[in-house]
């Protein structure tokens, strides 16, 4: 049996014979003494060999790197001056008395402590990748919140329930992954995106307060925040309003954060509609870290003679937006042209922009080759609503609102993450959570000439807005919720419809008949016909939240056996195919596709 974690150990043993386990990290021959760094999950300690000990010193000279052993030792005091104050192990060391190599270990693809690994070589290696001590803090600080998070809602009621992983394809948003049925040929199952219908159903069936940390399966495409299977702290209660709701999970988060970073959130974090959200940010779950804001100049922009502006003024459903900022006059050309380029991926046509040298000299004190196209009163109108001051940048976008609130939008972020930002006060680095509300029932699809769910179809309208379910669904807005902490959405939810009335009228507004809905949702409808309680919840990204706690680029790096962005594992170099014979038990065949 080991003594305690080979990372643990520390003065409070000094003169104590201790057993580690361990893998070695780094073995170092310093003229007839050897020292071996030992490594575990807990960290690191210097293990001593001296010659006098020969057996041990022939099997200490016969280790490489990560070779598993045990070692036995004398725990003393580190030689002055050879202390590591970035160690708990720092100021001791162990004089070894005996050594056991468990395992040995073929030559490693790669150091431990090498960080210019390329994710496909870390992926491909991941058993080793693992090991490295960043990734088992940030895997043990995962576990950590997952602890905290189920002490808070233990403490306030809330009983773990599994929801079913086998379930029906209610293809809503994005695609199922599908599994296919051996005993019931032709017909298959789908991997849940989100447990919602469940949830709901343990609410009508009286489970008032449920929570599961679950796996949730999307066929999306993906990116840095997203996987095809991910964890979701999965939630829902029953008997509260949307504001109590709100309240118990901010109190959760809070409490997360103080537990396990020791951070003090907000005591109340702060609100703002999904309108206001769109209007000053162009983005629905803003970075509140960066200090700069859309001012809208549509109106102002109608009637000027730079068609790019006056066009997109004109346009339904255009809009016109200016971005001041501040200092933003030393930025270079090839500084805005980088910008240009960049909101180009978002589908903006170009970036106008005006420098302000001098605001009381009015037009002669702007500078851009637009200038001349926009008359005096649009301008002044223009400097006033920026609030504008000597040495800024106003930078345009001017398209229909989603490619504005895209382009701008990432553009604002950008800037504010930027050196510029950073040195001149545009960015401000702590934490910023903020609360998202009254979000659109539902968005229009014009591929599809129809309404689609904004949040999911079980969302209930806010109260008086039931009418616009039939007469104008576009002004419908929801009693959904999104919890967004510097410029992630961490958590969203919704209170959901317990009628099912109220349910069927959503399904006609989206264009779901009678007949679809039975077939997709009859199970639900049903149990909402029994007396179904008002009810409502939330799901948190674990993922999410574990990476932006450690500071990682993706979360691939909080998640152990992540998927590629081609949604392979290239450890077990799945997805794979399979012989014919699977095949045939599940009354499969694959259509031969040309290869051009």
């Amino acid at each position: 049996m080991r003594t305690c974690y080979t990372g643990e150990v520390c003065r409070d043993q000094l003169g104590q014979i201790v057993t580690l386990f361990g893998w070695v990290h780094r073995r170092r021959d310093h003229g007839g003494v050897i020292f071996i760094d030992l490594r575990d999950r807990a960290g690191l300690a210097q293990i001593v060999c001296d010659p006098d000990r020969a057996d041990t010193f022939a099997t200490a000279e016969s280790l490489r790197n990560e070779f598993c052993i045990r070692i036995t030792g004398l725990v003393r005091e580190r030689p002055a001056g050879t202390t590591n104050a970035d160690l708990k192990s720092g100021e001791i060391e162990i004089l070894c008395h005996d050594i056991e190599i468990l395992n040995a270990s073929v030559t490693p693809p790669f150091q431990l402590d090498d960080d210019n690994l390329s994710e496909t070589t870390r992926l491909t290696h991941r058993v080793l990748d693992l090991r490295r001590p960043q990734m088992q803090r940030n895997m043990m600080l995962r576990y950590r919140v997952s602890i905290e998070v189920r002490k808070y809602l233990d403490e306030l009621g809330f009983i773990d329930i599994e929801t079913p992983m086998l379930t029906k394809s209610t293809p809503e948003g994005a695609r199922d992954y599908l599994v296919p049925s051996r005993v019931n040929a032709g017909h298959f199952f789908a991997l849940p995106q989100s447990p919602q219908l469940f949830k709901q159903m343990l609410m009508v069936a009286g489970f008032d307060r449920y929570y599961q940390i679950t796996k949730c399966f999307r066929d999306e495409d993906l990116r840095a925040d997203r996987q095809p299977e991910f964890t979701q702290i999965d939630c829902e209660t029953s008997f509260l309003n949307e504001t109590q709701i709100r309240e118990i999970f901010e109190g959760m988060i809070r409490h997360v954060f103080n537990k396990v970073q020791g951070v003090s959130l907000p005591a109340e974090f702060p609100e703002m509609t999904w309108q206001e959200a769109m209007d000053r940010f162009g983005s629905d779950k803003p970075d509140l870290r960066v200090k700069l804001e859309f001012t809208d100049v549509t109106d102002v922009m109608k009637d000027v003679d730079f068609k790019v502006f006056s066009g997109a003024a004109n346009m339904v459903g255009g809009r016109v937006v200016a971005l001041r900022v501040p200092g933003g006059a030393q930025l270079s050309r090839s500084e805005i042209d980088s910008y240009t380029q960049f909101v180009g991926i978002y589908g903006a046509k170009g970036l106008a922009w005006i420098k302000v040298n001098e605001v009381a000299k009015g037009r002669e004190g702007l500078q851009a080759p637009i200038v001349k196209n926009i008359h005096d009163a649009a301008l002044a109108e223009l400097l006033k609503r920026t609030e504008a001051q000597d040495g800024d940048l106003i930078f345009f976008g001017a398209d229909k609102a989603k490619v504005v609130n895209d382009a701008i939008g990432a553009l604002r972020v950008k800037i504010g993450h930027s050196e510029f930002g950073r040195n001149n006060g545009l960015f401000d680095n702590v934490w910023k959570p903020l609360w998202v509300v009254d979000f659109p029932m539902f968005e229009y699809d014009e591929d599809d000439n129809r309404y689609v769910a904004a949040h999911h179809p079980f969302t209930s309208p806010k109260d008086g807005h039931e009418d616009f379910l039939t007469k104008d669904p576009s002004k419908a807005l929801a009693k959904a919720y999104d919890m967004v902490l510097n410029g992630w959405e961490i958590g969203g939810g919704s209170v959901r419809i317990h009628r099912e009335e109220v349910q069927s009228k959503v399904f006609r507004a989206l264009k779901i008949d009678e007949q679809e809905a039975r077939e997709k949702f009859g199970f639900l409808l049903d149990a909402l016909q029994y007396g179904a309680p008002p009810h409502g919840g939330i799901a948190f990204g674990l993922d999410r939240i574990v990476t932006m706690m450690t500071g990682a680029d993706s979360i691939r790096d909080v998640i152990a056996f992540p998927k590629t962005q081609r949604a392979q594992c290239l450890l077990t170099a799945a997805p794979s195919s399979v012989d014919e014979k699977q095949l045939r038990e599940l009354h499969i065949r694959l259509r031969q596709t040309e290869v051009k």
